[in-house]
C-alpha cells in the first residue's frame, strides 16, 4: 500500500519530467499598425521594403501592418493618434504630423538647413540633434526612433518660374514651415490631403507643388499635371523620422527593438541612393518637366531671408535656439571644410 510520503516523493520526481513533456503555451504574436505620410506609389520606395524585411525576419514574433497617407487618420492627426495608441508607429516629418514639440518646425523642409541628404544623419548622429529629439518626444509619450533624409524641396508648377516675381500669388501645396517662409515672396500656401493634390492641380485649385524633388514628381504622378520644374530649392533634403508610441515600444523585447532600428536604417539607406540617383537622372533624361531657374544673384535674396527666418525661430524658445546654434555650427564647419562638402 502506497504511503502518503512515498506518493509525494514520487510526484515531486515526476513533476519536472511532466513539465518538460508538456507542450509549450503559444506566445501571442505582437501586431502593430504603422501609418506613413506617403501615398501608395511613394510608400513603395520610402518604407514598404523596410517593413517587408522586418515582417519576414520577425516571423511569428511580430507583424507590422502598413497603412498609407490618410488611410487611418489624416496626416495632421498622426501624432495625436500615435500618442493615444490608436496607431502604434508613424513615419513622417514633425511638421506635417503637427507634433506639439519645440522641434516641430525643423521637420520637413526647414529653409536652407542642409544642402545634401547626408547632412541630415550627420546632424542627428554627430552634432547632437538626435539627443534633442529624443528628449522632446519622451516628454510627450512618444519614442523617436531615428531620423533620415529624403529629397530636396523644389517647385513643380503649371506656369514657368524664372524670377521671384513669378512666385507671387501662386497657390502652392507645401509644408507648414516652408509655407510660412515662402509666403514673404507672395506664395500662397495651401493645405490639402495628399491624395487630392493631383486633382487640385488639374482643376486649378493649385498652381503648383513645393513638396518634393523631381523623383517624387514622376513617381506619384505630379509630373503628369505640371509642366515646369524649378531647379532652385529651399532645402537640400527633407528631414523625417520613425516614431512609436512609448508604451508600445517599451513592451517590445530587445531583439525586436534592435530589428526595428536596423530596418529603419535600411529604409534611410534606400532613400539615400534612390533619391540621389533619381534627382539627377530625371533632370537629364526626364521627358515630362521642363527645367527653369531663378538667377543666382536673385535667389541670393531668398537665402538672405532664410538667415533672418532662423533668427526669428531661435527667438521663440530656448530649445529652438539650441537647434539653430547647431545648424549654424554645422553649416559653418561644412563651409570651412570646402570641397566636396561645400562649393560656395
Amino acid at each position: 500500500m502506497t504511503t502518503r510520503r512515498k506518493f509525494l516523493k514520487g510526484a515531486a520526481v515526476a513533476a519536472p519530467a511532466a513539465a518538460l513533456a508538456a507542450p509549450a503555451i503559444a506566445q501571442s504574436k505582437i501586431k502593430w499598425r504603422l501609418q506613413t505620410y506617403a501615398g501608395p506609389a511613394l510608400a513603395a520606395h520610402v518604407i514598404k521594403p523596410a517593413i517587408d524585411s522586418f515582417n519576414k525576419i520577425a516571423g511569428d514574433q511580430m507583424e507590422i501592418e502598413l497603412f498609407f497617407a490618410d488611410q487611418l487618420v489624416p496626416t495632421g492627426e498622426l501624432f495625436r493618434a500615435m500618442q493615444k495608441g490608436t496607431i502604434d508607429a508613424v513615419q513622417s516629418d514633425d511638421d506635417s504630423m503637427a507634433s506639439p514639440t519645440e522641434v516641430t518646425v525643423f521637420g520637413g523642409y526647414f529653409p536652407f538647413a542642409c544642402r545634401y541628404s547626408l547632412d541630415v544623419p550627420v546632424l542627428f548622429n554627430q552634432y547632437g540633434l538626435g539627443e534633442i529629439w529624443d528628449k522632446e518626444y519622451a516628454a510627450v509619450g512618444v519614442k523617436h526612433i531615428s531620423a533620415g533624409a529624403w529629397d530636396p524641396c523644389h517647385f513643380a508648377t503649371k506656369d514657368p518660374i524664372r524670377s521671384l516675381a513669378d512666385l507671387k500669388g501662386k497657390r502652392v501645396f507645401t509644408f507648414p514651415t516652408a509655407g510660412r517662409f515662402l509666403s514673404q515672396f507672395g506664395v500662397v500656401p495651401v493645405t490639402l490631403p495628399w491624395e487630392d493634390i493631383e486633382t487640385a492641380v488639374q482643376t486649378g485649385e493649385l498652381d503648383g507643388i513645393a513638396w518634393s524633388g523631381i523623383t517624387e514628381d514622376y513617381t506619384v504622378g505630379w509630373a503628369d499635371v505640371t509642366n515646369y520644374f524649378l531647379t532652385n530649392n529651399i532645402s537640400g533634403a527633407w528631414c523625417g523620422s520613425f516614431f512609436a508610441n512609448a508604451d508600445r515600444w517599451n513592451e517590445l523585447p530587445d531583439n525586436l527593438k534592435e530589428l526595428f532600428r536596423v530596418c529603419t536604417d535600411q529604409s534611410h539607406y534606400y532613400r539615400q541612393w534612390w533619391y540621389w540617383g533619381g534627382e539627377a537622372d530625371l533632370r537629364v533624361n526626364g521627358t515630362k518637366l521642363k527645367l527653369t531657374s531663378i538667377p543666382d544673384e536673385e535667389w541670393a535674396t531668398v537665402e538672405a531671408a532664410a538667415v533672418k527666418f532662423w533668427d526669428e525661430i531661435a527667438a521663440e524658445s530656448e530649445t529652438k535656439a539650441k537647434v539653430i546654434k547647431i545648424l549654424r555650427k554645422y553649416n559653418d564647419d561644412m563651409q570651412k571644410a570646402g570641397r566636396p562638402y561645400r562649393y560656395a
